[in-house]
């Protein structure tokens, strides 16, 4: 296959590992999207009346909070590859009174959406797409002159949280090696490597912005169950079937030894903001 049929087969499948999570995505009680979101909106404040792109949308963690304070008066639209995300975003954006929200399906290789928009956002997404820095050239291309970039990876891992992961690690292809990033190496390793990769795409004034988020399972099944309700799945899919038990136990015996007295385990997971300006 040539590249370009590589990154449209490699976004459809991502949109079927997302259509297959929608129902129970950051919808299984660890607080987890909310609080990088929080910290991503905080580092790139929304304003009243603006225009606004949030690439891979998701539930809405990023878009529909920076919608509220845009309002009505401003244009809010987010994208993702998953039809199934869409839904569910559309009908939390209807809960919060937010109609005027626009959301679209669209590749974040390639994205179709027009702009210009003051500000994009993007939490959590650039990790998976095949070609990151061609992404963030398109994305230049949706900003107005002086437009704000704010894209969010993973900073440093627990590496309790690590030991735990690593039952995972015979199974795996290298581009599944750390269920966070999928892969540590390269731009996703540094905050230096993200701004380098952000300023070959042709943005200025590129900084960083870090922070670092509690993340709390009540019990070993939480973790079971968070695992397979965000990108870690492709951990377990990679794992034959009448293996599966035996890694769970060996992960619940690593979660143990970790454990609170009440059987709850937190972990920290560092976030990387990266910010920028389109010249």
């Amino acid at each position: 296959m040539s590249p370009d049929e590589i990154g449209t087969e490699h976004a459809r499948q991502v949109g079927r590992l997302f259509d297959a999570l929608s129902a129970t995505y950051d919808a299984v009680g660890v607080d987890f999207f909310g609080p990088i979101a929080a910290g991503l909106l905080a580092a790139l404040p929304p304003a009243p009346g603006e225009h606004w792109l949030d690439i891979g949308v998701g539930r809405g963690a990023v878009l529909l909070p920076a919608a509220d304070v845009i309002g009505q008066d401003g244009r809010a639209v987010g994208t993702d590859i998953s039809s199934g995300m869409l839904d569910v975003c559309r009908d939390v954006a209807e809960a919060r009174g937010l109609p005027f929200v626009e959301l679209v399906q669209d590749d974040a290789q390639t994205p179709a959406v027009h702009g210009p928009f003051d500000t994009v956002s993007s939490s959590l997404v650039l990790f998976f797409l095949t070609d990151p820095q061609s992404a963030l050239q398109a994305w230049l291309g949706l900003l107005r002159p002086g437009g704000r970039l704010g894209v969010t990876t993973f900073g440093a891992n627990d590496p309790r949280w690590d030991a735990v992961d690593e039952v995972f690690t015979p199974y795996l292809p290298p581009d599944l090696r750390d269920a966070r990033t999928s892969g540590a190496a390269g731009p996703f390793g540094s905050d230096a490597g993200m701004e380098a990769l952000v300023a070959a795409a042709g943005f200025t004034d590129v900084r960083t912005v870090t922070g670092a988020v509690e993340v709390r399972f009540a019990d070993a099944d939480q973790w079971h169950a968070f695992t397979w309700s965000v990108g870690q799945r492709r951990m377990w899919m990679g794992v034959p079937e009448d293996e599966r038990a035996a890694v769970r136990a060996e992960a619940y015996a690593r979660l143990a030894s970790y454990a609170d007295a009440d059987g709850s385990v937190t972990f920290v997971q560092g976030v990387r903001h990266t910010l920028a300006l389109r010249p």
